[in-house]
């Protein structure tokens, strides 16, 4: 009885020092992260972050800092809005999860089952893709972006012409990265449910979860019109700049999400217990436990950059997330990009620890230096500056590039005349797939237009021959050359985009 007493007594008396203990550990590591931010923003050239950390169920960090817009100077914080973009596919295929448990849906379903007029560029694809392969992003399509980044196009429209291009590789034998399939994964959960995606995704994933200041799409961001907005920025011409912010609406599914951290500290909190929140379970067991199995091994030099120095053994995706190992443990995460944002989540699910990171500047890589510091940082961890070596990593590839950039400079060939006129290079040239591309001649001078919006839209320089360069839009992506090419007659056939056979567009008769 005197022992138990003893130990009753040992246990009442440490419990304030133990408590005492962990705020102590709970404050340096606020304090380490407040630090490596503030010098990482710095570093980065990184105008705005948000940032949230989620460690066995409970909000550890949660904080907001710099600027939501270099010219307005308005402070991020933890309720600013920031794009989730591709990070926002993992609410896809959790939607997808909900509705097999619903019955409505099986993983291996046929596409065509709940998308009768959906082709793909063959008749076997056609047939046999399935709803997993949208998911996994080994379908057998290579990139196809451009579809949805004219901006003229529906989405029935965009996936309508998937059947026009031409197959990247033989159905599951290899991985390339999709949004178009992602977007057709979002008309299959419409086609199930009954609900569009965006409908579908708040009514039974936002909502649920809590995510008030959260929407599906920039359309809802923009009519709720919260000031609390962070602004998009890139560097055009070594000067960072406000842009305008891309929407992906046309292909939601693939990645039009938007969000806060503070919204996000529940939908990581969600993941982290297994598919239940607040007591209640979302999604079955068993289909969240397939979102995180591998499904599609993923050769290293197509993962990402990161991982020539976190160099994992294996190298995976999920349904919506990529996976690997990292210090022996098992990792998911993803990424999210676009003009002018970035955004990352990275799960260490056998340590209960999440973290999400959104910034305002375009590929500002602090975001996977910031996951690893999270990681090492709450799981005890040597301590490693990945700030500063992926400074390194990236600003190597940036000289790389930049080599690349003045090599073909030097070989162009001055002194020469394009073959003909001006005015025999204007008119609309066509792609069954891609759609037109249209050249005029306006005061001497040859403009494009690939799209609808100024971002689709350049102004063609003379570079040798027949060959032609342009900046679209504000110049944010450099140069695209234009090839043009004679038939027999002396008259243009056709335009290539940066010398691919793959962007060759026809000259169209009766159009010029």
């Amino acid at each position: 009885m005197r022992a138990l007493c003893n130990l009753v007594f040992l246990c009442f008396f440490l419990l304030p020092f133990q408590n005492v203990h962990a705020q102590s550990i709970a404050e340096a590591h606020d304090k380490e992260l407040d630090t490596y931010i503030e010098k990482g923003m710095k570093d980065w050239n990184l105008p705005g972050l948000s940032i949230v950390i989620v460690k066995d169920g409970k909000v550890v960090y949660l904080k907001g800092f710099g600027l939501r817009n270099i010219n307005d100077k308005g402070a991020v914080d933890a309720d600013t809005q920031f794009g989730m973009m591709s990070t926002t596919k993992a609410m896809t295929s959790m939607a997808i999860a909900m509705l097999v448990d619903d019955g409505k849906i099986k993983w291996d379903d046929k596409v065509t089952k709940y998308l009768p007029w959906f082709q793909m560029p063959t008749p076997y694809l056609t047939e046999e893709v399935t709803v997993r392969d949208l998911l996994r992003h080994n379908a057998g399509l290579g990139n196809a972006d451009v579809l949805w980044g004219r901006n003229d196009l529906s989405t029935r429209e965009i996936l309508e012409r998937v059947r026009e291009l031409k197959p990247a590789y033989s159905l599951r034998s290899s991985f390339i990265y999709s949004n178009i399939m992602y977007g057709a994964a979002g008309e299959v959960v419409a086609s199930a449910s009954g609900m569009s995606w965006e409908q579908f995704v708040s009514t039974r994933i936002l909502k649920p979860l809590g995510m008030n200041h959260s929407y599906a799409t920039l359309a809802q961001v923009m009519a709720a019109n919260d000031k609390n907005r962070s602004s998009a920025h890139f560097e055009i011409d070594k000067k960072l700049r406000v842009i305008k912010d891309v929407p992906v609406d046309k292909v939601p599914a693939a990645g039009a999400a938007w969000s806060t951290a503070g919204d996000m500290s529940h939908w990581l909190r969600f993941l982290l217990a297994g598919g239940q929140y607040e007591g209640k379970r979302l999604v079955s067991e068993e289909n969240f436990h397939e979102l995180f199995s591998p499904q599609a091994l993923i050769a290293p030099d197509n993962f990402y950059p990161s991982t020539a120095l976190t160099k994992p053994h294996w190298t995976a995706y999920g349904l919506g997330w990529f996976l690997q190992d990292y210090r022996g443990k098992f990792v998911a995460m993803h990424t999210g990009s676009m003009d002018g944002r970035t955004a990352i989540v990275g799960l260490l699910p056998d340590d209960g620890l999440g973290v999400y990171i959104f910034g305002n500047a375009d590929h500002v890589e602090i975001r996977h230096a910031l996951m690893l510091k999270v990681f090492d940082l709450y799981t005890g961890a040597p301590a490693r500056d990945w700030s500063a070596e992926l400074l390194k990593l990236y600003g190597d590839a940036k000289v790389a590039q930049d080599k690349a950039i003045a090599d073909a400079e030097n070989k162009r060939i001055t002194g020469t005349h394009p073959a003909l006129p001006l005015s025999a290079y204007a008119g609309t040239y066509t792609h069954p797939a891609w759609g037109d591309l249209v050249i005029t001649e306006q005061d001497g001078k040859l403009k494009i237009r690939f799209g609808i919006g100024e971002e689709n839209m350049g102004v063609l320089e003379h570079w040798n021959y027949d060959s032609f360069r342009a900046r679209f839009g504000d110049g944010r992506y450099g140069w695209s050359m234009l090839q043009f090419s004679l038939n027999p007659g002396g008259k243009i056939a056709d335009v290539s985009l940066d010398g691919s056979d793959e962007y060759r567009f026809t000259k169209a008769a009766g159009k010029e």
